[in-house]
C-alpha cells in the first residue's frame, strides 16, 4: 500500500497513516486503502486488537488539498459516489468486529476526527490539538458526523461543529472524545498496555461485546431489546469459550486463549 505501514506483531495489528508530507490528510487512494486493510484484518482471526496510528506531527488533517480542488469541480453524481467511499470507509472502521485503539500522537481535523471516533478507544498525546472546521469552508461534517456526535455527545457537537473552534486534548477528555491523555512519551507504553487488556479477553466474547454495544447504545429500553439481551448471555454462557472462560477462573487458571503467555 502507499499510503499505509500495516505491522502485524502476534495478536496485534498496527494500521499506520504514511503520508506525513501532507499530515496524513485523505485522498482517494488513502480512503481505498483503509477500507480494505480494516476488511482484510477484520476477516484475519489471528488478530485480535488493531490500532489506528500515524507518523509525522499531525494524526489526519482531513481532506487532501489536491483531493479538494479536484471536488470543486465534480457533479452533484460525482459527489454522492466520492463521499460514499469515505462514509464507506468510516463505517468498515466502526463496524470493524476487531477492537479498535485510535493512538493520537497529533492534530486531528475535519475527516480526521470521524477515524478516531470510529474507533472503540482513544488515547491522545497531550499536545494534539482537534478541530471540525468545515463551516470555516463553507461545508458541514456530514460523514463524520454520526460517529463523531456518538463520541463526543450531541451538546459538545452543537458547539464544536458550529463554531469550528480548535480545541486540546484535556477538552477533548472532558467532553468524551477521547478516552484518556498522557504525554507523547508516555503514549506508545500506555497504548501497549490497552491493548494487552483487549486481547487477554476472549475474542468470541468481545466480538460479541462490540456487537452489544452497536445494538444497545442510545436504543430505547424496550421488551423486545431486554429479550435480546437475555438471549446474549445465554448464548454465550453455552458457547465453548464461555464455558472456558467460567471453568478457567473457578479452577485459578488462564483460559486457552491465554495459552502461552506469561
Amino acid at each position: 500500500m502507499n499510503h499505509l505501514q500495516i505491522q502485524v506483531a502476534g495478536a496485534v495489528a498496527t494500521v499506520t497513516l504514511n503520508r506525513p508530507e501532507v499530515r496524513n490528510a485523505f485522498n482517494e487512494e488513502l480512503i481505498l486503502e483503509l477500507t480494505r486493510a480494516f476488511t482484510t484484518l477484520e476477516s484475519d482471526d489471528s488478530v485480535r486488537c488493531i490500532v489506528l496510528a500515524a507518523t509525522g506531527k499531525a494524526f489526519c488533517a482531513g481532506a487532501d488539498l489536491n483531493w479538494m480542488r479536484r471536488m470543486a469541480d465534480y457533479t452533484y453524481a460525482e459527489n454522492i459516489a466520492d463521499a460514499g467511499q469515505l462514509a464507506t470507509m468510516m463505517h468498515t472502521v466502526y463496524q470493524c468486529r476487531k477492537p479498535t485503539v485510535a493512538r493520537i500522537q497529533g492534530d486531528v481535523y475535519a475527516g480526521g476526527t470521524g477515524l478516531v471516533a470510529a474507533c472503540d478507544i482513544a488515547v491522545s498525546s497531550d499536545i494534539a490539538g482537534f478541530c471540525l472546521s468545515e463551516v470555516r469552508l463553507g461545508l458541514i461534517p456530514a460523514t463524520v458526523s454520526p460517529y463523531v456526535i456518538r463520541a463526543m455527545g450531541a451538546r459538545a457537537a452543537h458547539r464544536y461543529f458550529l463554531t469550528a473552534e480548535r480545541f486540546d486534548a484535556q477538552e477533548a477528555l472532558r467532553i468524551g472524545f477521547v478516552h484518556e491523555v498522557v504525554t507523547a512519551e508516555a503514549l506508545n507504553a500506555r497504548v501497549d498496555e490497552v491493548v494487552a487488556h483487549l486481547v487477554n479477553a476472549g475474542p468470541a466474547a468481545v466480538r460479541l461485546c462490540k456487537k452489544l454495544l452497536h445494538d444497545v447504545a442510545e436504543h430505547e429500553i424496550t421488551p423486545p431489546l431486554v429479550a435480546m439481551t437475555v438471549a446474549g448471555i445465554a448464548d454465550v454462557r453455552i458457547s465453548p469459550e464461555g464455558r472456558e472462560g467460567v471453568q478457567s477462573f473457578l479452577q485459578k487458571r488462564k483460559p486457552n486463549w491465554q495459552a502461552g503467555e506469561s
